[in-house]
């Protein structure tokens, strides 16, 4: 059956309080990040993801304290991401005691940071978050529609990088952006569609097939659960690992139940 297939709640970050939106937008409280990683602990989450959605400069202490706080509490790998631009916010967070840490905006702007921290930290830290939006016509679009080979593969999927919290669009394609990230000796991809966010109707089929088929990377898909079937659908699409937060959050689904469910449809977990 392979690797087992990995359950991860994420936790949005704003000012110390874990928050929840819908595409991207419309930010309601969630609660306390620590208790809340405690929460997911017990609860069988296989990792967490931490998002300081907000994070600046001045910002930087607190999410080190929440880092080393969590970490005391919390006994499986977790990720950080938000505002990492340089080796040395990676190497702070990593000593505080995250198992990853997540770029998103700073390996676009500079793209050489993902081999830098691949060979500091090791490609098993590095993670790049990609979040993407449909900008090109509505047609079905899929993996038989790559062509591997970045010399012969041109910008032709019709989705674009954003970056700032999904504020500004990059004019990057989708799968030449994550094919350099896979060259580029980074451990995962974070893939998260904008479209999807908080929606609740599934993940996006297209979005990880196509980046599948271009970046043979382990792949955490981000944005769209709602319901139990879209994470069976998800790992069918090729996900390695499932990605959600609202509902985690309110309890709509619970992680214990959700492996008993994929089990049951010969889906590989850890319980």
């Amino acid at each position: 059956m392979g690797f087992a297939k990995r359950i991860i709640p994420c936790l949005d970050v704003k000012d110390g309080r874990v928050v929840k939106g819908v595409n991207f937008v419309g930010l309601q409280d969630a609660g306390d990040p620590v208790e809340i990683a405690q929460k997911y602990n017990a609860q069988g989450a296989d990792e967490l993801v931490f998002l300081d959605i907000t994070a600046s400069a001045e910002g930087r202490g607190t999410t080190i304290e929440m880092v080393r706080q969590v970490a005391k509490e919390v006994f499986i790998p977790f990720s950080v991401g938000g505002g990492i631009s340089s080796l040395d916010d990676m190497y702070n967070l990593l000593n505080a005691g995250c198992d990853k840490v997540s770029i998103n905006s700073a390996a676009i702007k500079n793209p050489a940071l993902i081999e830098e921290g691949a060979k500091r930290f090791g490609s098993q830290c590095i993670v790049v978050a990609v979040d993407y939006k449909r900008v090109g016509g509505v047609g079905e679009f899929g993996a038989r529609d790559c062509v591997i080979g970045r010399e012969s593969m041109g910008a032709t999927s019709p989705w674009h990088i954003f970056i700032n919290g999904g504020r500004v669009d990059t004019g990057k394609d989708l799968l030449e952006w994550c094919r350099e990230i896979y060259e580029r000796g980074a451990g995962e991809i974070l893939l998260t569609s904008m479209d999807c966010d908080g929606v609740k109707k599934g993940y996006d089929k297209a979005g990880i097939e196509a980046v599948n088929a271009i970046a043979p990377l382990p792949l955490i898909a981000s944005g769209g659960a709602g319901c139990m079937q879209d994470f069976a659908d998800v790992f069918g699409y090729g996900a390695d690992a499932a990605l959600a937060a609202s509902v985690f959050h309110y309890g709509e689904i619970g992680i214990g139940e959700l492996k008993s469910y994929l089990k049951a449809r010969n889906i590989s977990v850890r319980i």
